[in-house]
Formats: C-alpha cells, structure tokens, sequence
C-alpha cells in the first residue's frame, strides 16, 4: 500500500498533469513541485482544540 495522498489537481494552477516523485508530486503545467501530507483528525464537529 502506498504512502502518498491522491491528488488530482495542482494546488497552484489547478492542471491536473501531476506526476509522482519520490518527494511528492511535480505539476507539468505550472512546473512546480509539492507534496501532501496528512495532518490527523478533527473532532467531529469541527470543534478547534
């Protein structure tokens, strides 16, 4: 099973020509490189901490 987060469109740009790195994720369009990362879990509700 893999590690990374499945995106489907560019943070920056919104293209969806996104292609794995081992860091990430590189957007062909705008060129620019990112990655996403899971942070945890809200309460439900939605209630801050």
């Amino acid at each position: 099973m893999s590690e990374r987060a499945a995106t489907n469109h560019c943070p920056y740009c919104g293209e969806t020509t996104l292609w794995p790195r081992e860091d990430g994720w590189e957007c062909r369009s705008c060129l620019r490189a990112f990655s996403v990362t899971y942070l945890g879990m809200i309460p439900r509700g939605g209630e801050q901490r």
